[in-house]
């Protein structure tokens, strides 16, 4: 039986093509992250699962982990996500280094999940985490996702950015609503899932399982909160401003820092991982053909105590490059990466000039150029047929002993010394 070409349901193989996109985003993610001052890092592909057992949530743990027993008898799995491992990293150092600490990665991760339009069992995340800042550091992890999104050339009109917090959500649904564990967990689902629901099917199901006219009153009265007054009104009504404070403190900062036409209030957003314990939000693309989340991420007080490690507030998010990929599609925002790019293409059009060629190649390099050397003696017509496959910026040929250099932008063709074609006098 012959051996099946395709590569593993829900992973991909990365041609020269996909690779050149991939770089591109890859480069962005560092570029960006970098001007934030935020340092790269990573960690292993393998992690004791007891780690994702501690924080990451039932669901990641029994339907979506790739685990197994190694040969020493211990429980691994493939990294499903990267902050448990972040959190295990800065366990180690936080106390001798600065803070804040700033960090990013763009690790490759693993979920056993249904491939889908966005959603991929093998991806590449990029995480930006930023420890030791307490709202500051929310503010700022938010403006990275905004200045990353934009530097793609990505504007308002096109994402936006969903936020809650986490506590004032504990706050309707635990102090409030006072539903059993099971319930609660289940209203957490359903809130989560609201924006793919009709109305009706929703407030039906808001109502089987509170099972309760007044709390399936409170519930609908959260879900249906949207701006900084109502939130307020809210609050002083059913005396849980407390709860609702660093939240609407964050919002009043956006505003101030005129980022409001990205940064909304949305009650569904309460984010699944269990370790989230304050703000939590998610970049949403606004095109109608790919209305999804593309990033997401928020703040967390207590992975350290895992490891026996005082509170360290910290907050982070991760930005997949398949849901990217897919609002740079959507928006027309990818660039075009059907062909490699060159510098200069070198071919000689007689046997002499072969050594010469090989010299012109070998100096455009060390000048950091992107230089193909076309191999054998070569006929014009030819080389601009395999031109045509390419982005080349200049042709060289060689031929009896003369230099001549075709600007394929211009179609201009001129005659040179090895010397200013070195120097960049063409």
């Amino acid at each position: 039986m012959a051996l099946t070409k395709s590569p593993y349901k829900g992973t991909r193989d990365f041609f020269p093509k996909q690779m050149r996109l991939r770089n591109f985003i890859f480069q962005k993610m560092a570029e960006v992250s970098e001007q934030f001052a935020y340092e790269p890092y990573d960690g292993p592909l393998l992690e004791e699962i007891d780690l994702y057992r501690a924080k990451s949530g039932d669901e990641l743990i029994n339907d979506q982990v790739y685990s197994f027993t190694d040969r020493g008898g211990r429980e691994v799995a493939v990294r499903p996500e990267m902050t448990p491992t972040v959190a295990r990293m800065v366990a180690q150092i936080h106390r001798e280094v600065a803070k804040p600490i700033r960090w990013y990665a763009i690790p490759n991760l693993m979920r056993y999940e249904k491939p889908q339009r966005g959603r991929l069992r093998e991806f590449w995340q990029y995480n930006a985490d930023i420890f030791g800042a307490g709202q500051n550091g929310e503010v700022e992890i938010i403006q990275l996702a905004i200045a990353m999104m934009k530097s793609f050339g990505a504007n308002s009109s096109q994402f936006e950015v969903l936020i809650n917090d986490r506590r004032f959500v504990d706050a309707v649904f635990v102090d409030l609503i006072g539903l059993p564990a099971d319930l609660t967990k289940k209203l957490y689902k359903l809130v989560d899932a609201k924006n793919k629901m009709d109305e009706t099917k929703f407030s039906q199901e808001v109502s089987a399982i509170t099972n309760d006219e007044k709390k399936s009153q409170t519930f609908q009265e959260f879900v249906s909160l949207k701006t900084i007054t109502e939130i307020e009104n809210f609050a002083q009504k059913y005396s849980v401003t407390d709860k609702t404070q660093p939240l609407l403190s964050i919002l009043k900062r956006f505003e101030k820092l005129g980022l409001n036409e990205y940064v909304k209030f949305e009650p569904s957003i309460v984010r699944g991982l269990d370790y989230y314990t304050g703000i939590v939000f998610e970049i949403f693309d606004k095109h109608p053909d790919n209305r999804r989340a593309v990033a997401g991420g928020g703040a967390y007080a207590n992975l350290l105590q895992i490891f026996n490690e005082q509170p360290l507030e910290g907050v982070g998010m991760g930005l997949g490059e398949v849901p990217l990929t897919e609002f740079l599609n959507s928006h027309g925002l990818a660039p075009d990466f059907s062909k490699p790019v060159l510098d200069f293409l070198v071919a000689h059009l007689d046997p002499e000039g072969e050594e010469l060629t090989a010299e012109i190649a070998s100096k455009l390099r060390e000048k950091n150029k992107k230089v193909e050397l076309f191999f054998g003696e070569a006929k014009v017509k030819k080389v601009f047929n395999y031109t045509d496959k390419k982005d080349v910026s200049y042709v060289v040929f060689v031929e009896n002993g003369e230099i001549r250099v075709r600007d394929m932008k211009n179609r201009t063709e001129t005659t040179t010394s090895l010397e200013n074609l070195i120097s960049g006098n063409i």
